[in-house]
């Protein structure tokens, strides 16, 4: 069985899990981003592997240019919580079992 979170904290610019089976691990923005399960970012990864040169210029917006910060977490169900950041994503539902495997115990 998969634990669940029990408690939810900010620890500087990351996020503390601790979890039903008593452990507790740290998560950084960019850990998260960068692992993010949508779809739009899988499609983006596959073709970053396919694609040897860009097509056109790439192009970043302003909160791009910002340091990467989680800005919010919304449960979905009893197993999941969908991430905010800073950058503008938020479409990246993270299961309660990917979210331990992601974590660094704390």
């Amino acid at each position: 069985m998969t634990a669940t979170p029990v408690a939810i904290s900010r620890v500087e610019n990351n996020v503390l899990i601790a979890w039903s089976d008593s452990s507790s691990r740290l998560y950084t923005p960019t850990v998260l981003r960068k692992a993010c399960p949508c779809a739009l970012c899988k499609e983006k990864k596959s073709a970053e592997v396919i694609e040897t040169k860009p097509m056109t210029l790439p192009v970043i917006s302003m909160a791009e240019t910002r340091p990467l910060q989680v800005t919010g977490m919304q449960p979905v169900g009893n197993y999941a919580y969908n991430i905010h950041f800073s950058d503008g994503h938020n479409s990246g539902i993270y299961d309660f079992q990917y979210l331990q495997e992601l974590g660094q115990q704390a």
